[in-house]
């Protein structure tokens, strides 16, 4: 059979056995009119007062919405939202750019993710989370550590916090609480969340917010600045908007991962062989620290000893030099990667990727399809994939005519689970 998988702008046709499993999110329609949609919620939030009755006037605003490494429509969601807001004077408005651990996003890019219009007439500020002279301590995280969060969104007045609600591999679900922690925490308060134990607690899976350690110290962290209005969307393979949840930034976030959970969760009775996995395409394919995420979702269903095949374009390297860059290149593999995390008082900036990784391949082969020199492939622990057609039949010839296979051609965007997980 003929699969598409999504891979960077586009999609990848790929032949695989015809008695594939193709798990994908089961479709959602589009919004038939979506800033109509956006626009009511806000209206009538979930939890609370509308949004326009959260300002009064002299009051400042800060508009949290997320980077180019995610997939909200943000060119159409922040012009709606500011036009909603065209009472408020635009100098009381700040448009801050929940980037995490991850790089300033460039003029260019910032207008083509808010539109140019937006980033002409308004204040908009990469959120940097290694500059201390923009955070705030909010008491500490659960082992101590400073909590920071950028001081633009804990003195504003009215928070309103944008994003989509997706799967998330080691949070649960992408949105809600994660926009304020870590979308515009500090370092060392990242580090501290995102660190070795909490990243090996079973809970920290995909579709897990109760019980998983990572989502409910973001949660409350996220509290700490006082009340926040949360303007979530989901989103169905083509982007368009499928659902928006405004209001309450828990009870509204509850609702939006309630609906997804009910597209994207399959069931498998079995494990497979082979699991054809991507990254969900651009911009979540964007490099490689991004697309261990379509990794782990084909980790939840490969047999031990089976092999993962990941298509991801990774147009922007690992990135080179970067913190993952460098700790794998540091490392003999997997189990080299795994003995440093445990050494006491190591830690490092996107260490999590590493390890999620390296706990992926103790249970799997995995496979890279990539615009990436095989080299570089080589360097972060992973095997090259030049086709990935020839390579499944090659493997399923292996396997014997009982092997099972399994494809995600929208990768995290799924959430597959064994029966008796």
């Amino acid at each position: 059979m003929n699969v598409k998988l999504a891979y960077g702008q586009g999609w990848l046709p790929v032949e695989l056995p015809d008695h594939t499993t193709v798990i994908e999110p089961a479709h959602q329609p589009g919004l038939a009119d979506e800033r109509a949609a956006v626009l009511a919620a806000l209206e009538q939030p979930l939890g609370v007062k509308p949004l326009r009755k959260w300002i009064q006037p002299g009051q400042k605003v800060c508009l949290l919405f997320t980077d180019i490494t995610r997939a909200t429509p943000n060119h159409r969601l922040i012009p709606w939202l500011l036009d909603y807001l065209a009472f408020v004077p635009r100098d009381d408005i700040t448009l801050l750019n929940q980037t995490g651990t991850h790089r300033p996003n460039t003029r260019a890019e910032l207008e083509t993710m808010l539109t140019p219009e937006v980033v002409a007439r308004y204040r908009v500020i990469n959120h940097e989370c290694e500059k201390a002279a923009d955070l705030i301590q909010l008491g500490t995280t659960r082992d101590g550590t400073p909590a920071l969060l950028n001081r633009h969104a804990v003195e504003a007045d009215v928070r309103i916090v944008t994003g989509f609600i997706e799967p998330h591999f080691f949070a649960g679900f992408s949105g809600g609480p994660k926009g304020l922690m870590p979308g515009v925490a500090g370092l060392q308060t990242l580090l501290s969340n995102h660190g070795a134990k909490n990243i090996g607690d079973a809970n920290a899976s995909f579709g897990i917010l109760e019980t998983n350690p990572i989502w409910e110290e973001n949660r409350d962290i996220a509290l700490r600045v006082g009340p926040s209005f949360l303007v979530n969307v989901t989103l169905n393979e083509q982007r368009q908007i499928t659902g928006v949840f405004a209001g309450d930034l828990l009870a509204a976030h509850r609702v939006g991962c309630d609906f997804v959970k009910r597209s994207a969760m399959h069931r498998c009775d079995a494990p497979f062989d082979v699991v054809v996995t991507t990254n969900s395409g651009y911009p979540l394919d964007m490099n490689l620290y991004q697309s261990v995420k379509g990794m782990s979702a084909g980790a939840r269903i490969v047999k031990p000893g089976g092999t993962i095949i990941l298509a991801a374009e990774c147009r922007e390297g690992v990135p080179p030099g970067s913190p993952l860059d460098q700790l794998l290149r540091r490392t003999r593999g997997p189990e080299e990667i795994l003995a440093l995390l445990a050494t006491p008082g190591f830690v490092r900036a996107e260490q999590w990727q590493a390890q999620i990784q390296a706990l992926i391949q103790r249970k799997a082969t995995v496979l890279l399809y990539s615009s990436l020199a095989a080299a570089v492939v080589r360097a972060a622990h992973l095997t090259p994939c030049a086709d990935i057609s020839a390579t499944v039949r090659e493997l399923m010839d292996q396997r014997g005519p009982g092997a099972r296979i399994a494809a995600l051609p929208q990768g995290p965007l799924s959430i597959p689970y064994l029966a008796d997980a």
